[in-house]
């Protein structure tokens, strides 16, 4: 049946008016998120100890990112190994995750047990020296393994290892990535794996790497998995999904939510950079240290 003329024009009036009222609404705020871009970034002045991973950022020297860390208010540097610790000290930054092993030929695998661990260790006891806190480790790819096998094998491996990293005061901290884009047949891609692990080999000193844009990939509701599992987390990654690229509008992810998801449980690791700048990197670093300032 057809409505009255009346009505249809109050209401056509009122849809009118409610896009009219929006559209102000938004030319107003344009001013304001202007001038927070041009705002100068600290990330000293959130809840999060924000970082930034090295080789994201290969046509800078280390000098030359230790200098922009300190502007933007960065506690220091990810991804680093012991020859870089001089040039993190000048600076008065720190080594937030210190690169160890193989990503590929990793604890799910028996066979590199014995190269994977020696290589743990001894980034245990330089990081341990240095006065740092993380180390990295890695699954490494399943070639053929099961996955329960495979989660059996890394619990065997790090239990004769974490006691070491206990006792040097270090955390171990498995990376969660994705295997359909970046790293195919790498064990270690999803969050539950993960935990269960964790759950398994028992230690404070053993936790996850959770990168926000490889989880993604792999499994989304990333908020959720933050609020229900955080206590299993030991670091985080920063990067945009598709492509890795700047925390920007041209890819999926809203990092201020995700971002104040984490600081809200009440995490006091390290919440490090990890994208690939296609325009100015320092502006894109600015920008994604901005975002995450929460």
């Amino acid at each position: 049946m057809s409505q009255p003329i009346d009505r249809i024009n109050r209401r056509n009036f009122g849809l009118a008016a409610g896009v009219a009222a929006s559209a102000l609404a938004t030319v107003g705020a344009v001013p304001a998120a202007a001038s927070n871009l041009n705002a100068q970034a600290d990330s000293k002045k959130g809840r999060l100890n924000q970082s930034v991973c090295r080789w994201c950022f290969g046509n800078m020297s280390l000098d030359e990112l230790c200098q922009a860390a300190v502007k933007l208010g960065l506690v220091g540097i990810d991804l680093l190994g012991p020859d870089d610790f001089a040039t993190l000290k000048k600076y008065n930054l720190v080594c937030t995750m210190v690169s160890s092993h193989s990503l590929t030929d990793g604890l799910c695998d028996e066979k590199y047990h014995e190269s994977a661990l020696k290589k743990i260790n001894e980034m245990i006891e330089v990081t341990s020296a240095a006065g740092y806190r993380n180390v990295i480790c890695f699954s490494g790819n399943a070639r053929g393994i099961d996955r329960k096998t495979g989660l059996k094998n890394c619990a065997k491996a790090l239990r004769q290892i974490v006691d070491v990293a206990k006792a040097k005061n270090v955390i171990l901290n498995m990376e969660l990535l994705n295997s359909r884009v970046d790293h195919a047949d790498y064990m270690c891609d999803r969050s539950d794996w993960g935990v269960e692990l964790v759950k398994e080999v028992g230690s404070d000193h053993f936790k996850l790497l959770f990168d926000i844009y490889h989880m993604q990939i792999m499994e989304g509701d990333l908020i959720r998995t933050i609020q229900k599992n955080h206590q299993y987390f030991g670091h985080y990654h920063t990067a945009g999904n598709p492509g890795r690229h700047e925390l920007d509008d041209n890819q999926e992810l809203l990092y201020p939510p995700i971002a104040k998801a984490i600081a809200e449980t009440g995490f006091d690791g390290f919440f490090a950079h990890e994208f690939i700048p296609k325009r100015d990197p320092i502006q894109g670093l600015t920008d994604a240290v901005r975002q995450c300032t929460i």
